[in-house]
């Protein structure tokens, strides 16, 4: 994990507050979706995003604490 698009896919949902489409995420932090679309399929993997059903994302409790620098990557 670790790459600087992953910490902008959790800013988006986490400003945002509400379930987000990898099409919308990767509008708003100016990526390719199907970069979007990898990136969220391993944050899912890792515990810090919910996949709430098919194509819809939101930020888990864990990956508000690693926003908020209160979780070490490496324990991901």
């Amino acid at each position: 994990m670790q790459m600087p698009i992953d910490d902008r896919i959790l800013e988006a949902l986490a400003t945002s507050g509400l379930v987000l489409s990898p099409s919308v995420i990767a509008f708003n932090i100016d990526k390719a979706r199907s970069e979007v679309n990898r990136r969220l399929s391993v944050l899912v993997d890792h515990g810090l995003v919910e996949r709430v059903k098919r194509g819809y994302y939101t930020i888990t409790e864990t990956g508000e604490q690693y926003l908020a620098g209160d979780l070490d990557p490496e324990e991901l």
